[in-house]
């Protein structure tokens, strides 16, 4: 980043110090925009990510892992010549680069924060990764900690802030779901793996993965008509984004959003809850020419979704003569058809449903965050797949 672009950086970021009205803090009110792009699809994250640096305000490439050692291995290659070109641009633009550090080895996550010396050294490898890349900051993404990591990875926190000397530090983390949602007799304790509390205290902003919601919410599980696993319900979102609000400021909550969808082969069985088997993750092109493939109707479900099913050639039900209620709409025939031939037949059959995020579905999750009055939304992910039309509804 240059000297001009850095130092306008540092105004907005000590503004606040003396004025009680900012650009950043207008910007805030409207949303702040960020998005990875992951190395798995780097070439045509960088793409699509280039053509719309007028909406995004930050970049994040979802770049680095972290090795055994506690070191750092740059998986997107973010030294290539098509990441400095798109760094380039971000600076005329004036967007943020601001890179994931992601990490899911528990084992070597607990080894490696809870030793002091250890923990010293992976918060060096980070710090020299921003300073050396001339980054605005880093993107802690550790996921699959344990509870008894929680309070080293709030010391991490703390140490990698200081070394950090005043650059971003954001953390994503996952989305917690309200405990009476989860469990039908709450627990008289619960451990988590994450401290809101210490987050919010070191994190200048807080990515809450408000997606891969599937069967986690046993409330909204038995609201909903079956076969219900989405990606995130409206109404699930909000109430992860309120919980998290009670330990974390709305000034630096982000909401996560998917852009991507899963398909499910889903038995129906003659007696007892319906089977959920995830076959794999999509983008919605897949579902929509899965759609043509299968003469399938794709629906809006009513949690914001968009929703395909049909019946596969392998299911016992494929050619059943068994008779759908009157009325079903074409979109929900697949589903009734299963139903009514287990009815039939007391044996059980298989439909295949998709989930998936379209713009209208992102559009519906803006207006959400809009609503809430926190600092922004974080798009998973920028590779070209998404369904493109979301630049239309991003603030």
């Amino acid at each position: 980043m240059n000297v001009l672009t850095r130092a306008s950086f540092l105004l907005v970021l000590i503004a606040p110090l003396f004025l009680s009205v900012t650009p950043l803090a207008a910007k805030a009110a409207e949303l702040e925009v960020s998005g990875w792009i992951p190395y798995w699809a780097s070439a045509k994250g960088i793409k699509e990510a280039q053509k719309h640096l007028d909406t995004l305000d930050e970049i994040n490439p979802f770049a680095y892992s972290v090795t055994s050692t506690g070191a750092l291995a740059d998986t997107a290659k973010v030294s290539g010549s098509s990441w400095k070109r798109l760094i380039r641009a971000t600076m005329r633009e004036d967007v943020r680069v601001v890179p994931t550090v992601m990490w899911s080895d528990r084992a070597n996550m607990e080894r490696i924060l809870m030793n002091p010396s250890l923990r010293a050294a992976h918060v060096k490898h980070v710090a020299e990764m921003v300073e050396d890349g001339d980054f605005d900051g880093v993107d802690i993404d550790y996921e699959n900690k344990s509870a008894a990591t929680r309070p080293y990875f709030s010391l991490f926190l703390k140490e990698l802030d200081t070394a950090l000397k005043g650059k971003m530090l954001a953390c994503t983390i996952e989305a917690r779901t309200p405990p009476d949602s989860v469990y039908r007799t709450v627990p008289a304790t619960i451990e988590y793996a994450n401290d809101f509390k210490e987050i919010n205290k070191y994190c200048d902003r807080v990515r809450i993965m408000a997606y891969d919601q599937q069967t986690a919410d046993w409330k909204l599980n038995e609201a909903n008509p079956k076969p219900y696993a989405p990606l995130s319900d409206k109404a699930w979102v909000k109430k992860v984004m309120d919980l998290a609000a009670k330990d974390i400021s709305k000034d630096k909550l982000v909401m996560g959003i998917p852009t991507y969808g899963h398909e499910y082969e889903i038995t129906v069985n003659p007696t007892g809850p319906m089977g959920y088997k995830k076959l794999w993750s999509l983008n919605p092109v897949y579902a929509t020419d899965t759609a043509k493939k299968e003469r399938a109707t794709a629906s809006r479900a009513p949690h914001g979704e968009m929703r395909l099913a049909y019946v596969p050639k392998t299911s016992a039900a494929y050619k059943s003569k068994a008779k759908v209620p009157s009325g079903t709409s074409k979109a929900d025939q697949p589903i009734e058809l299963a139903k009514a031939h287990v009815k039939a037949t007391g044996k059980p059959a298989v439909v295949n449903v998709m989930w998936w995020h379209d713009a209208g579905a992102i559009k519906e999750k803006v207006q959400l965050a809009q609503s809430l009055g926190i600092r922004g939304v974080a798009i998973f992910k920028i590779d070209g797949g998404a369904d493109q039309k979301m630049w239309d509804v991003l603030p």
